[in-house]
């Protein structure tokens, strides 16, 4: 039989049980379950990777009316040529585990400094943009742009005057974020807005005139003239259709102000709201408790998920803000900047777990996460006497953001206790060339960027964008061989891999980027997976990615983007009509 026949009497059949139920009085469940099987449509592909272990391997799905997978099945039609006119295979949507979407958003309305190699080209980036953009600059709009390092510059620090670029940028305010995002450099206009002497400022560190790190930027963002409601959508919405188009239908947010949250709520059911995003709040007040000013929930339609904190434990490391146990090695006079006390990041993590939140802490030094550690250790003895602390961790599900350098001791303490770990592999492709530098063999060996020394806890990957580019392919890339995305090389300039005992598998890699993105937002069963009930989003790629070599792994592009059973996303061009 064909399926078009198939499935219109199936539908017939269907729509005469429902009519049956209704009239002996069936719970209602019963009728809407079998109205949304009528109304819904179905999938077949040569592949489907379902990532499920019911059926891992599949050829065709349903999805019902309300944006979900329903049935999952091997077609078993005779009809050769209906199996020949399939193209292309499926993945479930990406998710990447920790990102940044309003400032993605910015980003791709900003200049882009990344990979600029010197001053002068960062200066010509800078007119080539003003050039373009007439209210740039403007007390009510400064001139904003992220990538800026000052290992580009000769390892010193920018200054403000070097903002002074002619006549034209004399008079105007700009803002240039760090490439970790953890500092800020301001023209001469911005700083004649701030008070003077300058405060000192408690985990904050002004290096150069100009540049403000940590907590440091709290002094300028007095000053921004914050963008409108109008602008942040815009943002969003640009953000939304590029994450699309790099097959990523859910984002965890890290770090979202309660003015933002509201904005979400307001917009989550917009047509033009096609990346499912898990919510991480963050106080207006950095590293505070504010559970007035927002609410936990979740949209009917599993677009919008407000149950997390974020808190921030140090800095990052290039800037040498990440708190260390020992001095850095390249800095011996430094060991980072802690952003938060001891007893204040364990009161605050037992205050937030209390009111029902998952807590999420920033900490990439190993200063940092052993800290992190002890304040979830404190508040899973509190939270639950009577449990262990792995089962009481199963129900809070703590993680750790970045995760990026710890020391073997509390490597076993979070194995142990089942602390998840939210990693960037990208990160470590891309410090690779000056992270040994900082932290000595030794440390570099044993603590740093570790991955395959945490597999066992399902690590949460993302890219930590736009600090990295947001293409989660070039994340597998850089975990399944520990080479530059952008290069495919080491820091050796070989192809063996960066440390390459910590790589993992491409399997490992896949689910970091789905299912354990989707544990790590309580979201198991609904996201990072094809199986009945889940929500309906999936990605159509031209080639199986486990039959690809791995130079072609981090080219990948995608085909289609599905969310809610609903396409967002099709490749342009002739090529999308190719590959089997």
């Amino acid at each position: 039989m064909p399926l078009s026949i198939y499935f219109l009497f199936r539908a017939s059949v269907l729509l005469a049980i429902a009519a049956v139920a209704y009239q002996v009085g069936l719970p209602n469940f019963f009728i809407f379950k079998v109205i949304r099987q009528i109304f819904s449509t179905t999938h077949c592909y040569i592949s489907v990777k379902t990532l499920s272990s019911g059926l891992p391997h599949a050829e065709c799905f349903t999805v019902s009316g309300d944006g979900r997978f329903g049935r999952i099945f091997l077609d078993e039609t005779s009809y050769d040529v209906v199996k020949e006119r399939r193209t292309g295979h499926v993945i479930p949507g990406l998710w990447d585990g920790h990102g940044h979407l309003l400032q993605y958003g910015e980003l791709m309305n900003s200049v882009t400094l990344f990979g600029a190699n010197s001053m002068e080209e960062v200066k010509e980036r800078l007119v080539d943009y003003k050039d373009s953009h007439e209210v740039a600059g403007t007390n009510e709009q400064w001139l904003r742009g992220v990538g800026w390092d000052q290992a580009s510059f000769g390892g010193n620090w920018p200054v403000a005057s070097d903002l002074e670029i002619g006549g034209n940028f004399k008079d105007l305010y700009v803002m240039l974020d760090r490439v970790d995002v953890h500092c800020i450099w301001v023209s001469e206009k911005v700083l004649s807005l701030l008070p003077s002497p300058l405060p000192y400022i408690s985990g904050g560190e002004i290096p150069a005139k100009g540049v403000f790190c940590d907590n440091a930027i709290d002094i300028v963002m007095k000053y921004y003239p914050k963008p409108s409601k109008e602008r942040k959508t815009q943002f969003i919405r640009d953000a939304m259709w590029d994450l699309n188009k790099l097959g990523i239908v859910g984002i965890h947010d890290a770090g979202v102000h309660a003015d933002e949250v509201k904005l979400y709520e307001g917009l989550a059911n917009q047509k033009y709201w096609t990346v499912r995003v898990n919510a991480m709040v963050e106080c207006e007040a950095r590293n505070t408790f504010c559970p007035g000013n927002i609410s936990k929930m979740s949209s009917k339609n599993g677009m919008l998920h407000v149950r997390s904190v974020k808190l921030f434990a140090d800095g990052a490391l290039g800037s040498w803000g990440s708190a260390m146990i020992e001095p850095y090695s390249d800095r011996k006079d430094s060991s980072g900047s802690l952003l938060i006390n001891t007893t204040t990041l364990s009161r605050l993590t037992k205050e937030w777990a209390t009111a029902g939140y998952q807590v999420n802490i920033h900490a990439i030094g190993d200063l940092a996460n052993r800290l992190a550690i002890d304040a979830f250790t404190s508040a899973l003895d509190t939270l639950c006497p009577e449990s262990t602390r792995w089962e009481c961790q199963a129900r809070h599900r703590f993680r750790i953001e970045h995760a990026q350098i710890i020391h073997p001791d509390d490597q076993r303490r979070i194995i142990e206790i089942g602390i998840i770990p939210s990693i960037q592999p990208t990160h470590a492709t891309s410090d690779m060339s000056y992270a040994e530098t900082r932290l000595g063999k030794v440390r570099t060996t044993e603590e740093a960027y570790r991955m395959r020394s945490l597999i066992s806890l399902n690590p949460v990957l993302g890219s930590d964008f736009p600090v990295e580019p947001a293409n989660i392919f070039e994340g597998i890339y850089a975990a399944v061989t520990r080479r530059s995305p952008r290069t495919g090389l080491d820091a050796n300039g070989e192809t063996n891999g960066w440390y390459s005992e910590e790589k993992i598998t491409l399997k490992e890699a896949l689910e970091g980027f789905t299912v354990n993105p989707a544990y790590g937002a309580f979201l198991e069963g609904k996201a990072g997976v094809i199986e009945e009930g889940a929500y309906a989003d999936w990605i159509v790629l031209d080639e199986p990615l486990e039959g690809l070599d791995l130079e072609s792994l981090r080219k990948v592009t995608v085909r289609e983007t599905w969310v809610s059973g609903k396409r967002v996303y099709k490749r342009p061009g002739p090529e999308n009509l190719r590959g089997r």
